[in-house]
């Protein structure tokens, strides 16, 4: 009984992976599709080799992506490749940008101010296990000291974007 069982049991995975292996896969741009009368209405190409995996992506709800949705009709042509944006709206942009920059340099300088607090001029103070393990204090000092550099290139970086986009707004 138990070898009846298991030939039948055997013979079924045989049949389910040669189905799996006759299903044909068809790209159709970024989608993937395995109905043949869909793939050849819209002209898809046959994916031969291995198994395809797709994983949905998500979608990103922010402010940005509504603001987008609710401007002018114009706009989005404009966002194609060799289109010009009129001057109103690029320096509208321009604004907006220069508004963004601003505010994370101030994000940031507010971040240097803090940490040159934490720094200490070198000697930050100890904190609870330090004072037992000394390696963990120098750590954190090595830590503190590259956060500290990482902050002041990324202020340089932000000055620098708005130095850029400053001469782009009083030109026009």
């Amino acid at each position: 009984m138990k070898s009846v069982l298991t030939v039948s049991l055997a013979a079924l995975l045989a049949a389910t992976a040669a189905q799996a292996q006759s299903t044909r896969i068809y790209r159709c741009g970024n989608t993937y599709t395995n109905d043949a009368a869909q793939a050849q209405a819209q002209g898809c190409k046959l994916v031969e080799g291995g198994n395809v995996t797709v994983v949905e992506g998500t979608r990103v709800n922010s402010q940005s992506t509504v603001r987008v949705a609710a401007a002018p009709s114009s706009s989005s042509a404009a966002g194609q490749p060799g289109q010009k944006v009129d001057s109103a709206e690029q320096k509208a942009r321009d604004a907006d940008a220069r508004l963004i920059l601003e505010a994370e340099l101030k994000k940031a300088e507010a971040r240097q101010g803090e940490l040159a607090r934490e720094w200490n001029n070198g000697e930050p103070e100890k904190m609870g296990p330090e004072h037992r393990n000394h390696q963990k204090y120098l750590d954190r000092v090595a830590e503190l000291k590259a956060a500290i550099a990482r902050n002041e290139s990324d202020i340089a970086g932000i000055r620098r974007e708005l130095v850029r986009v400053t001469p782009a707004t009083a030109s026009k």
